[in-house]
């Protein structure tokens, strides 16, 4: 359990100016940021190496307006990506945090390419849900483990202190401004830093499960595919303090997790023309929607259980992706020249995926509202056993677009800022406003500016 204390007596045992709590995205880009701003930086990490929620994801970030955008002849806008986040969450989000996201994603990732080197490209060959631009940046693999492990390299490179093995357990105070933490060692000791400013860069929640199954209970007995270390300590200093929370239900599922190798299947295997069937071999709901929503619906199938449908074709779109790989090598993959060869080797009862692919019209909506826009499926047919999973929580601490925390009354701390999971980010209230790349877009946007302020 988190714990707040006034300054120890005794003081620390040594300070530094710039203390960031965590070595996911969000630290990794605040520690860049502080550093060119001038400031001394150390950043503190629970684990033996920097890993976090960002290797666990497909490392995508949305960003409106950049030069690889313009370099590849896509007319985009902040002002339109605010509108589609605004769209998703259903007006829910602070006004101010959704232009700071929209507008800063755009020098965030420019500035990661062009100031240190960061290879990223433009996802040009699919949309997905909710943008309605193609604005989705990654690095070569389109895997979170490549982006966290070049952000650790740059701040290495930069002369950045990243100490490992250290877990946050207290945070000291001085009425509103907080003096320090206390962390705990590998061999059980302690140790207290001292600070003149702090960034919560340390996630969410959805490690709690105690915290998960009270303010999400909807979702609290899906698999927990994020890291086990956010187990929500800023949401609960910030509390101590004062802070004002905000959308603590709100959450990223995702309903296309292959089961049970625990590999995540892109999206693209759906947004491309392919669609879910359950252990009947039947359709359920407009796939269209998104992923974070499907977690949900897969979930709420007889046991938990789905399964995804596409082909070759599409198959070889998400290939670009490392994950699918991986699912591909561990056999979680399966095929067959015909769909009936395929729902035998997926357990499907005979002749479902058959009707299946009957009912879903040539032109048009179909009877859950999914238009296909004419893509058919062609054999070789591809399948896979998914389930639901809770990736990321999505509400946190309040903060205006520079990190700084917010107390109840609208005021900011003097010298607390948080960003990424440990802020409320542009997802709205629940599971159905979570727009694709909205966590890593929180992550650097917000670490970037933390760092800066």
């Amino acid at each position: 359990m988190a714990d707040t204390r006034p300054t120890p007596e005794g003081g620390f045992d040594f300070d530094v100016e710039t203390l960031i709590i965590g070595a996911g995205a969000c630290g990794l880009v605040a520690a860049l940021s502080a550093t060119e701003a001038g400031r001394q930086v150390l950043v503190i990490e629970a684990d033996a190496v920097p890993r976090g929620s960002t290797a666990l994801s497909a490392g995508l970030v949305p960003a409106a307006g950049t030069s690889l955008q313009r370099a590849a002849g896509i007319d985009d806008s902040p002002d339109r990506f605010a509108a589609d986040i605004r769209a998703k969450a259903k007006g829910e989000n602070d006004p101010k945090i959704e232009t700071a996201l929209a507008e800063g994603g755009a020098r965030v990732i420019d500035w990661l390419s062009e100031t240190h080197g960061l290879p990223f490209s433009v996802v040009t060959d699919f949309d997905y849900p909710g943008h309605s631009r193609r604005r989705m940046h990654g690095l070569p693999s389109r895997s979170g483990l490549e982006l966290i492990d070049a952000l650790r390299s740059r701040c290495e490179a930069a002369g950045i202190d990243i100490v490992c093995d250290r877990r946050a357990e207290t945070l000291y105070h001085d009425g509103d401004r907080v003096t320090g933490i206390g962390v705990t060692l590998p061999d059980g000791g302690s140790e207290r830093i001292g600070c003149a400013r702090l960034i919560l860069a340390c996630n969410g929640f959805g490690g709690n499960r105690a915290m998960v199954a009270d303010l999400m209970p909807e979702i609290g007995e899906a698999v927990w595919f994020g890291h086990d270390g956010n187990r929500g300590e800023a949401v609960q200093w910030g509390a101590a303090l004062g802070a004002e929370t905000r959308h603590l239900g709100a959450y990223q599922g995702h309903g296309n997790v292959a089961h049970p190798h625990g590999i995540l299947i892109t999206w693209a295997v759906i947004a491309e023309g392919g669609f879910q069937v359950n252990t009947n071999g039947q359709r359920f709901w407009n796939e269209a929607q998104g992923y974070s929503e499907a977690a949900r619906a897969v979930l709420a199938e007889p046991g938990g259980i789905a399964f995804t449908i596409f082909d070759e074709r599409i198959a070889s779109v998400a290939r670009q992706f490392e994950d699918f790989k991986q699912a591909e090598a561990q056999g979680a993959i399966l095929r067959g020249d015909s769909l009936e060869a395929l729902e035998a080797r997926l357990g499907l009862p005979a002749g479902s995926l058959e009707q299946t692919v009957d009912e879903i019209p040539q032109a048009g909506p179909d009877r859950f509202g999914r238009d296909f826009h004419g893509r058919r499926l062609a054999s070789p047919y591809c399948g896979v056993r998914v389930t639901g999973a809770l990736f990321h929580t999505q509400g946190g601490l309040r903060t205006d677009p520079s990190g700084r925390v917010l107390r109840r009354d609208g005021s900011g701390f003097p010298n607390l800022l948080a960003g990424g999971g440990a802020a409320c980010g542009v997802s709205g209230a629940g599971d159905s406003g979570y727009l694709s790349g909205n966590g890593l877009l929180s992550a650097v946007v917000l670490g970037f500016a933390a760092g800066r302020a």
